[in-house]
């Protein structure tokens, strides 16, 4: 037996209407330069939030994402994608930009398939595969899963909470899927009340221009965008002090060896939340090796630009040159310590 679980249920879209978004979004192979998505998105002041909203967008990534992110970032909104595994598996830049955008990601299955008509084995393997799609694009695990259309029942329920997700369907749909117009989008939306959700899609236009008025209305009425909770699935305040706009670099250029050698300089140019990006560029050697240290309990998930091993603590990571030139990157997820940076230990040559 199908459930719906905080009010409305999306229904099935026409099947040519479903086509016709399908096509679209596989067809979304465009990559999406993460360098150009990087800032942040500005949150609203604190002191004027009496409540958050949970803004959703649905069936990404898609050839659409780079433009939904840059209206965010604009308006300042923190959002929860919900990610289809096949277009991240097609178009892992497009995910990794919406994670560097500062955004939240989670599961929206592997195809988009009615997923109560399927057995327990079979959603789990499509929410593992698509879970594990993800974290190889953005270092990050999901902890949040939307069923496809809305439609669930125990099995999928129970599936999802083994796999450590917390299923969120939405208390307000936007109706953008079905072809609603600005104006409709937005009176939707509009009845928004704390700790409510909305779902939108990745790939509408009419959802991207919405977006501003959107957030006139809910700024009216003193409320923010916030994440939505893996424990109860209501939107709450973002975890941890939000993104700046510019954080200032950090970091300290090792000394070059008295033999001549390698400098690497380390810069923060993302922080957020939970995590921060570090940028290092190495200067003086084409083939060089660093050394960095994270402190307890933050965590390196993901790298970029070299290969990378670590020490028996997992707090050091030594970075090798590969070939992808004389800068490399890593995020740190905070894990509680939002003090500290990464620190660079040594650069030698070789």
């Amino acid at each position: 037996m199908n459930a719906s679980i905080g009010g409305s249920r999306r229904p099935s879209a026409p099947r040519t209407t479903r086509l016709t978004v399908r096509l679209a979004v596989l067809a979304s192979t465009v990559a999406l330069g993460a360098v150009g998505l990087a800032v942040a998105a500005t949150p609203s002041s604190a002191a004027t939030c009496n409540g958050y909203v949970g803004l959703t967008f649905d069936d990404g990534p898609t050839s659409s994402t780079s433009a939904l992110l840059s209206v965010l970032r604009a308006n300042g909104v923190r959002a929860t994608m919900f990610n289809v595994g096949q277009n991240v598996q097609g178009n892992p830049s497009a995910a990794r930009a919406q994670v560097d955008a500062g955004m939240w990601v989670g599961n929206h299955s592997w195809n988009h398939a009615h997923m109560t008509s399927m057995s327990q084995s079979q959603m789990q393997s499509d929410l593992s595969q698509t879970n594990s799609a993800i974290q190889s694009a953005t270092g990050v695990r999901p902890q949040l899963f939307r069923p496809p259309y809305g439609e669930t029942n125990s099995t999928l329920q129970s599936v999802a909470s083994s796999l450590g997700l917390r299923q969120v369907i939405w208390d307000v749909d936007s109706q953008d899927w079905n072809g609603a117009s600005v104006s409709q989008i937005v009176s939707n939306a509009s009845r928004l009340q704390a700790g409510q959700v909305i779902l939108m899609h990745d790939g509408i236009q009419n959802t991207r221009d919405a977006i501003p008025q959107i957030m006139a209305n809910l700024s009216s009425r003193n409320l923010c965008p916030g994440m939505i909770s893996p424990s109860t699935g209501r939107a709450v305040a973002p975890d941890g002090t939000p993104p700046p706009t510019t954080p200032p670099p950090t970091g300290t250029p090792t000394t070059p060896p008295p033999t001549g050698g390698c400098t690497a300089t380390a810069t923060t140019p993302n922080v957020w939340g939970d995590r921060y990006n570090t940028s290092v560029t190495v200067a003086g050697a084409s083939n060089w090796t660093v050394v960095v240290a994270v402190t307890a309990p933050q965590r390196i998930s993901t790298t970029w630009n070299g290969s990378p091993s670590w020490d028996s603590t997992g707090y050091v990571m030594t970075m090798r040159s590969n070939g992808s030139g004389n800068t490399f990157g890593f995020t740190t997820m905070m894990n509680g310590n939002s003090s500290a940076r990464a620190q660079i230990r040594s650069c030698t040559t070789g």
